[in-house]
Parts: structure tokens; C-alpha cells; sequence
């Protein structure tokens, strides 16, 4: 059984992300924008940073742990950011190893 780690956060924040991502054990991912409205207020992407992404990366229990440890501790306080974990089946294991 897979994770799948789901992040909706800033987009001023993509290119940090994916950089501690990696770092933290990710081998891909998968970011599209996403609107809505939170705590925050309503997020609507009109300029290109102040939208919001939605970033998913299937990984394996320990990456999903650190990567959302990581997050949380470094951005929870001073950014819009929810992460979200769930147990995904794969059909094509030989791609998530």
C-alpha cells in the first residue's frame, strides 16, 4: 500500500517545495492550480504567485511522515498550507518501487 500526500498551499511557495521535497525522499510529483476559499480568505490566482497549488506525491509511509513533519514545521505558521495523507492502491506498481 502506497501514500498519497496531498499538499494545498501558496504558489509563491512551488519552487521551495519541490526542492524539499526531493530532498526529503519524493521521487515525483504532481502540481496543478487550485482555487478556493479557507481560513484564509478566497484564493482565485490572479497573478501567477498569489494562487494556490495543489501538489500530490505517491511515496511509500516514511516519506509521506517526514514530508509532511518537514512541512508543517517550516511553513504551518507563516503560510495557507493543508496536507492531507490517504492509502491509494496502485494499478501500475512497477512505476512506484
Amino acid at each position: 500500500m502506497r501514500k498519497l500526500l496531498t499538499i494545498i498551499t501558496e504558489a509563491a511557495l512551488e519552487h521551495l517545495l519541490i526542492d524539499d521535497v526531493e530532498q526529503l525522499g519524493a521521487t515525483g510529483y504532481t502540481i496543478t492550480d487550485a482555487r478556493g476559499k479557507g481560513s484564509r480568505g478566497t484564493r482565485n490566482a490572479g497573478w501567477e504567485t498569489n494562487g494556490n497549488i495543489r501538489l500530490e506525491i505517491i511515496c511509500d509511509d516514511e516519506v509521506a511522515t517526514a514530508i509532511s513533519k518537514h512541512l508543517q514545521e517550516k511553513y504551518y505558521n507563516n503560510y495557507a498550507m493543508i496536507l492531507y495523507i490517504s492509502d491509494v492502491d496502485i494499478l501500475r506498481q512497477d512505476k512506484f518501487k
